[in-house]
């Protein structure tokens, strides 16, 4: 009668393409040799922030925005991109569109951030939880709410579900929130 949903996470280490970076970027369309002809000499009129130091936090509204529009995107194992997606390589893509670097694994992503008390859950916060293994073994972003966003399992696509619904709230494990550390 009831049908035994499984969700696994695989973390290859693989990075997506393209993956963007706050340096280093090329001109889409540009010849290489144009990407890495040097620009032209401008006086600056203030020195430029580090290219490698991300913002304090998240703009959480276009974060979620990124993830929603993702949503029936196949899952793929290993995959880090919009061709398909495991759990990381959704959440790593996400942060990355709004140049945010996150780790591959998700138990390396369980590192990041600080942690959130479940009754101070907000949007864009990743949330982790025990499915195939101890510990963090899937990783979703929270909506707002009661709801969240994820890649699971190799028969599904990234979709919204309720973290109270019986399967999640019971391999809940914790919410993190990316903050500049």
């Amino acid at each position: 009668m009831w049908a035994v949903l499984t969700t696994a996470c695989a973390s290859t280490g693989a990075v997506p393409r393209p993956f963007p970076s706050p340096a280093g970027r090329s001109r889409v369309g540009a010849p290489p040799e144009a990407a890495a002809a040097p620009p032209a000499t401008v006086a600056p009129t203030a020195p430029a922030a580090p290219a490698s130091l991300p913002p304090s936090a998240p703009d959480t509204y276009s974060l979620v925005g990124t993830a929603l529009n993702l949503r029936g995107v196949p899952y793929r194992n290993g995959g880090a991109d919009p061709s398909g997606f495991d759990c990381s390589g959704f959440t790593q893509y996400v942060f990355a569109q709004h140049g945010i670097a996150l780790p591959r694994a998700v138990e390396e992503q369980f590192q990041v951030g600080k942690a959130v008390k479940p009754d101070e859950l907000a949007s864009g916060d990743l949330v982790f939880f025990s499915t195939v293994s101890p510990g963090a073994s899937h990783v979703g972003i929270a909506i707002g709410g009661d709801e969240f966003i994820h890649a699971p399992s190799s028969t599904g696509v990234v979709r919204v579900e309720h973290l109270s619904a019986g399967y999640w709230s019971r391999r809940f494990l914790a919410a993190r929130r990316y903050d500049s550390q």
